[in-house]
C-alpha cells in the first residue's frame, strides 16, 4: 500500500462515552466475546479493550468469513487458539450456522468460565462499528431483536438479552481514540467501519486497489477487465474505472469519487473474490 498523508478522523465523542460505559459494565459479566472482521482480524480488534477486559475470558467471532481468505480465516483461528482465547468464524447472515455459534460459546464457557450457581453465564458482546455483531445477536437470540442496518454506528445504548443458554449484554460498535498506523484505518475505511463521509474515498479507495494488485492481482484484474501490464497506479485505475463504469463529469472527465465509491462497495460486497488484509503475526 502506498503512503498517504490523508488522515481520517473517526472518533466522535458517543464512543468516548461508549468506552467509559463498557469499563463499568465490565464487572457485570463473566466473559468478552468480540465480534471482528474476518477480512481484518487485526485491526478490527480494539486495543482498549485488552486493558478493561483483564483477566476476564475472551472469545473472537471472526463474522463476515464467506468474504474473507477460507485458509488464512483457519491460520487466524489457529492464530488465536494458540493464545488461549476462543475462536470460530461464521457468516453472520447465513441462519444455518446457529448451532455452529451456539455449540462454540457452549464450550468456550464450560471450558474458561466461571459460572455463578444457579445463573446463566453473562457474557458482553462488543465489535467495531459495522462488523455484523448486532447480526450475531441476533443469530443467538433467533430473532430480530438486536437493529442491523449496514452502516456503522446504528446501536448507540448497552441492552442486556436474555437468551436460551446465557444472558448477553449488547454494548455500542466502538472505535478507539487513536490509531498506531495509517494501515489500521484504513482497513477499517475499506471495511466499513469508519463512516465513508470522513474520509478522502479517492485516496482510501486508490490505496486498496494498489493493495489488492500485490495481494490479489487475478481477482481484480478479473472484475475490472484489465491486463497486469495495465495497472499503473491506484489513482489511475479509478480513472480508468470511471470510465468503464459511465461515471463521467462536464468535458467527458472521468467522475473518480464516484469510481471510488463502486470499488469500495465491491469490496464490500465480496465481488473482488474472498479477501483477506492481514496475516497472523505469530
Amino acid at each position: 500500500m502506498s503512503e498517504s498523508n490523508t488522515k481520517i478522523n473517526w472518533y466522535p465523542g458517543h464512543m468516548a462515552k461508549t468506552m467509559r460505559l463498557i469499563s463499568a459494565e465490565i464487572r457485570n459479566v463473566e466473559a468478552v466475546a468480540e465480534i471482528i472482521d474476518a477480512r481484518i482480524p487485526f485491526s478490527s480488534q480494539n486495543p482498549n479493550l485488552r486493558r478493561i477486559c483483564g483477566r476476564k475470558p475472551r472469545f473472537f467471532v471472526l463474522n463476515k468469513a464467506d468474504l474473507a481468505d477460507e485458509e488464512m480465516t483457519k491460520e487466524w483461528i489457529r492464530y488465536l487458539d494458540s493464545r488461549g482465547y476462543g475462536a470460530i468464524s461464521l457468516n453472520g447472515k447465513k441462519s444455518t450456522e446457529k448451532k455452529k455459534l451456539i455449540s462454540a460459546l457452549d464450550s468456550f464457557v464450560e471450558e474458561h468460565v466461571r459460572k455463578r450457581a444457579n445463573e446463566k453465564p453473562r457474557i458482553m458482546f462488543v465489535g467495531v462499528p459495522n462488523v455484523g455483531k448486532s447480526t450475531v445477536i441476533n443469530m443467538i437470540m433467533g430473532q430480530n431483536i438486536a437493529k442491523v442496518e449496514n452502516r456503522p454506528g446504528v446501536t448507540r445504548g448497552k441492552q442486556w438479552l436474555t437468551a436460551e443458554k446465557f444472558e448477553l449484554l449488547d454494548m455500542p460498535g466502538v472505535l478507539w481514540e487513536k490509531f498506531t498506523d495509517m494501515k489500521t484505518a484504513y482497513n477499517l475505511a475499506y471495511t466499513g467501519a469508519i463512516r465513508d463521509d470522513v474520509f478522502d474515498m479517492e485516496a482510501v479507495a486508490s490505496s486498496l486497489l494498489e493493495e489488492l494488485h500485490e495481494t490479489s492481482a487475478e481477482s481484480l484484474n478479473s472484475r475490472l477487465k484489465i491486463t497486469d501490464g495495465e495497472f499503473v497506479s491506484g489513482y489511475d485505475l479509478l480513472e480508468v474505472i470511471a470510465r468503464q463504469r459511465g461515471f463521467l463529469q462536464r468535458g467527458g472527465v472521468g467522475d473518480t469519487e464516484k469510481a471510488a465509491k463502486a470499488v469500495l462497495t465491491d469490496l464490500r460486497d465480496g465481488k473482488f473474490g474472498r479477501v483477506t488484509l492481514e496475516a497472523p503475526r505469530w
